[in-house]
């Protein structure tokens, strides 16, 4: 296979693993509660977000829980239609690390979860993580060929988050009574996290797609987990069209 090929491919897979675990680990099982991961289970994620983005997981749930405080209006970490589309597209790890940095807004939007033994040693050191990130794949690849595809990962990883609150937030359709959009082609891309109107209808609900035709790649791997007693869902929250009538009556 020739090299450009094989580090498109292999980055387009690592990169696909660290969205799953972000979306599964970070954003529905931390930040909303809405699967609660057997305790291997979730040192198991640990390690992928750890030496595939670095992220220190109380740090990402402050960030994602002061985006659902504020959705779209002054005080949203990376609002679109509050800093502009480009912007949070181009500027979004900035926009993230901004918050990220701040200890009263990681201690006021994420105090439920603590410093615990294993982030003290391994897990709140990303260059560490990172370090044996890439040293595991210039292990299996090469020097040149693996931190290449390290490189592509990151890009990939980036340009994905950054898509999930630009786009997000700016385009697409929007069944649910909020700012948020939902677009399928994303979702498949991203892991179910296209589907962002629907989750700003639901934040707890553990399943993303909630009609047909909306895909929702994630939910796949969590009913497998669940199936096999490795993860338990706490809520799967799809509503009805009643709920949306309710919904809609009560901003009226």
């Amino acid at each position: 296979m020739p090299g450009i090929l094989l580090v498109v491919i292999v980055g387009l897979f690592v990169c696909q693993i660290s969205l799953f675990a972000t979306t599964i680990y970070l954003h529905r099982a931390l930040s909303h509660r809405a699967l609660a991961l057997r305790p291997g289970t979730a040192v198991a994620f640990r390690v992928v977000i750890w030496i595939t983005t670095g992220i220190r997981p109380r740090q990402w749930v402050a960030v994602h829980r002061k985006h659902h405080a504020f959705t779209d209006v002054e005080g949203d970490p990376h609002s679109p239609l509050i800093a502009g589309f480009s912007k949070v597209l181009l500027g979004n790890a900035w926009l993230y690390r901004k918050v990220a940095r701040n200890k009263e807004d990681v201690e006021r939007y994420a105090r439920d979860i603590s410093p615990d033994r294993l982030d003290r040693y391994l897990f709140d050191h990303a260059l560490l993580g990172l370090g044996i990130g890439v040293g595991a794949l210039i292990a299996l690849f090469g020097p040149v060929i693996g931190s290449s595809i390290a490189l592509v990962q990151t890009v990939l990883y980036l340009l994905a988050a950054a898509a999930i609150n630009a786009v997000g937030h700016r385009y697409g359709k929007r069944p649910n009574p909020n700012t948020a959009t939902n677009n399928r082609w994303l979702g498949i891309l991203v892991a179910g996290e296209g589907l962002h109107n629907n989750h700003h209808a639901r934040p707890t609900s553990a399943k993303l797609s909630f009609r047909t035709k909306e895909i929702d790649p994630a939910w796949w791997i969590i009913d497998l987990l669940h199936r096999r007693g490795w993860a338990e869902v706490k809520v799967e929250r799809i509503p009805s069209l009643k709920d949306d009538v309710l919904a809609n009556a009560e901003r009226l």
